[in-house]
């Protein structure tokens, strides 16, 4: 489970007040499907809002606790039925500077770019 700082706890809720819910948990539950489209959601956005319809706050907390031990994401902020949670983006791997193949430009190609 990802642990957020104080800066970063209100930096993430400043961030997450314009958002709407991207994710909705139905009266089935925290399902593998929810917890896929969750995790998916994560990956595109970093920072998201998830409905839950359930009425009852301690299945709300327990599902908060576990989508955030389960997708390794950090809890921001659980105000009614809209939890806020939040996982940085995976790194994408450094690319290589591309190579061009061919001759070297000699003054007369760099010359005709122009």
């Amino acid at each position: 489970m990802l642990t957020l700082t104080v800066d970063q706890h209100r930096d993430l809720k400043a961030r997450a007040h314009a958002l709407n819910p991207t994710v909705m948990i139905g009266n089935a539950g925290l399902t593998e499907a929810v917890l896929e489209e969750i995790a998916r959601s994560l990956n595109s956005h970093e920072l998201i809002k998830i409905r839950v319809m359930g009425d009852d706050r301690a299945a709300r907390e327990a599902m908060l606790e576990q989508i955030c031990e389960r997708l390794d994401a950090g809890a921001v902020q659980h105000i009614g039925k809209i939890l806020v949670v939040y996982r940085p983006a995976p790194q994408a791997p450094a690319k290589k500077a591309a190579r061009r193949k061919g001759k070297p430009l000699t003054k007369k190609r760099l010359g005709s770019r122009s």
